[in-house]
């Protein structure tokens, strides 16, 4: 199909109610599995890398990999680079075909926040890129508000009036909203809070983004979609997926790295069948597919076009 912004799958997920996945990837494994799975479901996908993941992944070498995937693949795909936390990563990001950044200001003063994401989001408009901001702080587990008992969780979510006036004042398209989740592995079981994703959807103009997807229930996947969340983060649940699986194989068949690129490359492929149809779950369709509501109205359509012949 194509490269895509990302603006344009959110605001599909935004209308049907449903979800769209953005899969944090970084290797080949990683972005050939979840394309796979896509392609398998007809449904546009996200593939994102974030900044932290660049050491080991070079933004040189990882991004013009993930961009042609996405210009080959047989479905819609956005390129994310996923928190940002330096200008030059984002410009470099825009200067190799990205789609979407994400510019992370969220630890910087509110006033910092809005001037720093406002500039990104003149440059990245110019490059006729999606930009996504964060208000609030999704922390991560070993040191988020989540896993501590000394710092009270309420104290890093996005505050909604905040939001709105953030939304308005950067022109960002997308925003990470704080909301009870944290980026890893959880020590405790999460606890979102439903009534301001609901309160923050009903404020901003903009889709919303959850960070921190993975370890969350179903019924966590499905409520926050429903109270108005379109963009889910996944990296730890293929991450874990793929490396378990290279695991296991090469206990079966002890031979080298290359041998075991199939089995990560089959993981990540069906982690992320089950969360992709998890996040067009209850017979709204994928963002590719026609919902029953839809289907209904194209047969009461035609049903009609035939009585007007006659």
């Amino acid at each position: 199909m194509a490269l895509v912004k990302m603006k344009d799958l959110l605001r599909r997920a935004e209308e049907k109610n449903i979800g769209c996945g953005a899969f944090s990837v970084g290797n080949m494994e990683m972005v050939r599995g979840a394309i796979r799975a896509a392609e398998e479901l007809d449904t546009p996908i996200i593939l994102q890398i974030a900044e932290v993941r660049l050491k080991n992944s070079p933004l040189h070498l990882m991004g013009p990999m993930m961009v042609q995937a996405a210009k080959e693949a047989k479905v819609d795909v956005a390129v994310h680079l996923d928190h940002g936390l330096k200008k030059e990563t984002c410009l470099k990001a825009l200067e190799l075909g990205f789609s979407s950044i994400m510019y992370d200001c969220s630890t910087d003063s509110y006033e910092d926040n809005v001037r720093k994401v406002k500039e990104m989001a003149d440059i990245a408009h110019s490059y006729g890129a999606t930009i996504e901001g964060e208000l609030g702080h999704v922390g991560d587990n070993p040191d988020s508000a989540e896993g501590s008992s000394h710092i009270n969780p309420a104290d890093f979510y996005t505050d909604p009036k905040m939001a709105k006036d953030f939304v308005d004042k950067t022109g960002v398209d997308a925003l990470a909203i704080a909301v009870g989740t944290a980026h890893g592995a959880y020590k405790l079981p999460p606890k979102l809070d439903f009534e301001r994703i609901h309160t923050i959807a009903n404020t901003v103009d903009v889709p919303l983004v959850l960070h921190g997807g993975s370890g969350l229930t179903d019924n966590d996947f499905k409520r926050a979609i429903q109270e108005g969340i379109s963009k889910i983060n996944i990296f730890t649940d293929i991450n874990v997926a793929a490396v378990e699986a290279e695991f296991c194989k090469f206990e079966t068949m002890n031979k080298g790295i290359i041998d075991l690129i199939p089995a990560a490359v089959e993981a990540v492929k069906q982690e992320t069948l089950k969360k992709m149809m998890l996040f067009s779950s209850n017979g709204k369709g994928t963002l590719n597919q026609p919902s029953q509501d839809e289907l209904v109205k194209a047969v009461v359509q035609e049903v009609l076009r035939e009585l007007g012949r006659k």
